[in-house]
């Protein structure tokens, strides 16, 4: 009997030493489909780097193995880690193809091949990560409440951290980031034309400061400084209420220092605090969204006891509508998964109170930009933003397929878009194409256009696919330089190798720099490949990387069916399932990643206890 134990024993262990092996192989095998790398692999397919490679994932895998690491235990947190696995690696070979090819060859089989030997690898580490994350779960003690003075005393304390750490910015970049669409916001409030193109309320908050600050002094400068003062202020205050929510869960107080210096000195937080940009302000609102959305699943019954955080909820959710279309859009689906999860998950809440809530909201919304686009007499007749993908669809098709197509089709097309903005078609940026669109035909009968993309879409479903992915893959793939806009000129500049950030300061703002060291450091990261080139650190500046950070803390509160943490997020999963149905890929429409990821964190060390 004693032979026979040691030899099933013998054979189990060959068993998992072979299994390693092979997983070590298929590591091996798919690394390369990541890498945005050309012409001859030889480099790597003969080279000891490979074999070290595989020898580091062979050895994990069968330590894991011998550790009790069963494949057949708990079948449902193997389906979570393979569903994530799946997803990333799918992204990240897509991702290498169009990084270096500007399309994805979708019906090679050793595409297909290398996702699935990938899958299975991350799936296996995945899991082993989760399981270690665990003990995380618990968090320290809770801490004593605040007195309410001294709750007061520190969210200033804190505020006024954030604020100072930013004034050298300020002063380096002098009057501030005035950029991104910010001259056709001021136009606006100075010519008295106004339009739905841009939210009218920032519009209006932005115009109005700037152009009155223009009237008491004669300086636009001064103006455009007044209004990144205010935009300071209030997400100072945001940060610091943030922070103070969690210390009232958890957080002690090297956690509090941590998080006042991570949102005073981040490059990414700081540029949008002080930038023009309708984003700040909207993330700042998604924020504390998320945040009371967490109290809420936590403990309703006291959420709903204080009328203050459900005032707080309510306005935040009105103003990231109202400071961006696809906040809307966002909010509108939350909304519906929010009852639906609730349930699914059986969730105790309460419905009713949830219910006149959510129609409070919505009622709000649309009472306000009603009224703003009444009272303004705001032109509402653009469709180009809602139709950038299939604007960009049909571009593409009509681009690398011109010869194939019917005189009859481009005719049609031309009726919305000209020849001439279709032969301005850039795979990575719509606005060329898109700035062209004509309203006025698409509105006298939009069935006729809606069949033509669908018609176009059946015979070339992925050059469809192909046109979206390369206006939104940076969004989702953590390698890619963001560099949309190469060669376009702008006031001060031509872009060239980077579009990360963009920097300037538009008519009839100058820039004028008290710190010109610092703001030499904003222009590099901003207009240049500069932090991409350090490793490990680039990614931090990466929202291709911040997502999949994400979805990971996401994944796992899944995987250990803490559904009260995960669903709060869903928010701003469905705002990025928006941006990425937009013109390009920017970080400024996804800024969102760096201001949540503090509580992301919190999350995972008992946020919520």
């Amino acid at each position: 009997m004693k032979r026979i134990m040691k030899y099933l024993k013998n054979i189990e262990t060959v068993k998992q030493e072979i299994l390693a092996g092979i997983l070590g192989f298929l590591a091996v095998l798919g690394l390369p489909a990541m890498l945005p790398v050309e012409g001859n692999r030889i480099f790597y397919t003969n080279s000891i780097l490979t074999f070290l490679l595989w020898l580091v994932v062979t050895c994990f895998a069968y330590y894991k193995m011998k550790r009790g690491f069963a494949f057949s235990d708990e079948k449902i947190k193997w389906l979570i880690s393979g569903l994530f696995s799946f997803f990333f690696s799918m992204s990240m070979t897509f991702g290498a193809q169009l990084e270096r090819k500007e399309s994805v060859a979708f019906t090679a089989p050793s595409l297909w091949l290398s996702i699935l030997a990938l899958t299975i690898v991350f799936t296996v580490f995945t899991r082993f990560l989760w399981d270690n994350m665990i003990g995380w779960n618990e968090g320290p003690a809770m801490q004593r409440p605040l007195v309410k003075e001294k709750e007061l005393s520190y969210f200033f304390l804190i505020a006024g951290i954030i604020f100072l750490c930013w004034v050298p910015v300020f002063l380096a970049v002098y009057p501030g980031f005035f950029v991104y669409d910010a001259q056709e916001e001021l136009m606006q409030v100075i010519t008295r034309s106004f339009s739905t193109h841009h939210p009218l309320i920032h519009v209006l908050l932005l115009g109005g400061v700037i152009q009155f600050v223009y009237k008491i002094s004669g300086s636009y400068n001064l103006g455009i400084a007044c209004y990144t003062l205010l935009q300071m202020l209030i997400l100072s205050g945001i940060f610091s209420w943030v922070i103070l929510r969690m210390r009232k869960s958890y957080m002690r107080r090297g956690g509090i220092v941590l998080a006042s210096l991570y949102f005073g000195i981040c490059p990414v937080v700081v540029m949008f605090s002080l930038c023009s940009a309708k984003d700040g302000l909207f993330t700042g609102m998604l924020l504390v969204a998320v945040v009371l959305l967490g109290e809420l699943c936590r403990k309703p019954t006291v959420f709903f006891e204080k009328k203050g955080r459900v005032a707080a909820l309510a306005g935040s959710l009105v103003g990231m509508m109202l400071l961006r279309h696809n906040g809307f859009y966002a909010c509108l689906v939350f909304v519906l998964l929010f009852f639906v999860v609730s349930k699914a998950v059986r969730m105790k809440m309460q419905w009713k109170k949830l219910f006149i809530l959510f129609a409070f909201v919505f009622i709000c919304y649309g009472v306000i930009n009603s009224s703003l686009a009444f009272v303004f007499q705001a032109d509402a007749s653009e469709n180009q933003e809602l139709l950038t993908v299939p604007i960009q669809q049909m571009a593409r098709v009509y681009q690398t397929e011109q010869d194939s197509l019917s005189e009859a089709d481009k005719n049609t097309l031309y009726e919305i878009l000209p020849k001439e903005a279709l032969e301005r078609y850039t795979p990575k940026v719509s606005d060329g194409v898109k700035i062209h669109f004509n309203n006025e035909n698409f509105h006298k009968n939009p069935s006729k256009y809606v069949k033509l993309w669908a018609k176009w879409g059946k015979s070339h479903p992925f050059t469809y696919l192909n046109a979206w992915f390369m206006t939104s893959y940076g969004f989702w793939y953590p390698d890619t330089v963001i560099d949309v806009y190469r060669g376009n000129s702008v006031f001060t500049y031509t872009y060239e190798d980077s579009s990360y950030f963009g920097y300037e300061v538009e008519q009839p703002g100058t820039r004028e720099s008290k710190l010109p060291w610092l703001n030499e450091l904003y222009r590099k990261m901003s207009l240049e490949i500069f932090q991409q080139k350090i490793p490990v650190i680039s990614m931090l500046f990466s929202p291709g990387f911040l997502f999949w950070v994400m979805v990971f803390i996401l994944g796992f509160f899944w995987y250990i069916e803490q559904y009260k943490r995960l669903i709060p997020f869903l928010l701003p999963v469905l705002v990025w399932l928006t941006v990425i149905l937009g013109p390009t890929y920017l970080v400024r429409y996804v800024v969102f990643l760096w201001f949540l990821l503090p509580v992301l964190f919190a999350g995972l060390h008992g946020f919520d206890n």
